[in-house]
């Protein structure tokens, strides 16, 4: 049996903890209240403190970046933190953006992150878009993360980053056994682009859970912020409808305590 600890700090951003490994997913620890643009007349503003303030985190071994350029995965608090983790993995354009040797994925491209007395992760890059076909030029690269390591009982860690539902995403079910998925949710929109969403819906991710069929499913990146148009309970009802298969993978975890799970 494998178990990770994961602490969901708020967002997208994620502590997991597993045989000394401590790795964290798109780091946002700025304070509730400010105010963020992110291109083409599209901006939030943030709600909620982080549960977890980025000084009382401890030591970080790897960041999971899913994009750098949007202040709802990385603001500045979180960019601040990046100085400190031993890795950071993002995209690719991301990587150079970044500098300092931060490792660039492309979708199913791999790395490895090793540490001495604790297993090695495969660290596999999965396919994202972040809004509606043809929008890649202005919303840029976005990554999920699959993580693989030796003792694993139902399969990769898998982090679907923010994407919408389409073809690329659908390769997950074809290509990996997932014992455990930390989900992307929220439905974002923007009143200057209308109905247009930017990441899935509580109805997506069902059509997706039913492809993929994770033994749980870790719903992450629906609450925190004005942009994320479906919040929980708009969520929960959505799952409440699913087939017993996704309703029963589905857990929420307590944002801010930490919470064993198996993989």
């Amino acid at each position: 049996m494998s178990t990770v600890r994961v602490t969901h700090i708020g967002g997208p951003t994620a502590l997991i903890e597993f045989a000394g490994w401590r790795l964290l997913t798109d780091p946002t620890f700025d304070a509730a209240g400010g105010a963020y643009a992110f291109g083409w007349g599209t901006s939030s503003r943030k709600l909620t403190d982080p549960a977890i303030p980025a000084d009382a985190l401890g030591p970080v071994d790897a960041v999971l970046l899913t994009h750098d350029h949007h202040g709802d995965n990385l603001d500045a608090a979180g960019r601040k933190l990046l100085a400190s983790a031993g890795t950071v993995v993002t995209t690719v354009p991301g990587a150079g953006r970044l500098g300092g040797g931060a490792r660039g994925l492309g979708p199913w491209a791999s790395t490895t992150l090793e540490g001495e007395g604790r297993p090695t992760i495969e660290v596999t890059a999965t396919p994202c878009r972040h809004g509606p076909p043809l929008f890649r030029p202005i919303v840029g690269d976005v990554v999920g993360f699959a993580l693989r390591w030796d003792g694993q009982r139902h399969g990769v860690l898998w982090i679907s980053g923010d994407t919408v539902l389409y073809g690329g995403v659908r390769q997950v079910a074809d290509r990996l056994t997932v014992g455990l998925a930390l989900v992307h949710l929220g439905g974002v929109r923007f009143p200057v682009t209308g109905p247009l969403r930017y990441t899935m819906t509580a109805r997506d991710a069902v059509d997706l859970l039913e492809a993929v069929r994770p033994r749980t499913a870790v719903p992450v990146h629906y609450e925190g912020w004005k942009h994320f148009s479906q919040p929980r309970a708009v969520i929960e009802r959505e799952f409440a409808d699913a087939p017993p298969d996704v309703r029963d993978s589905v857990r929420w975890l307590p944002i801010g305590t930490p919470t064993d799970l198996e993989t």
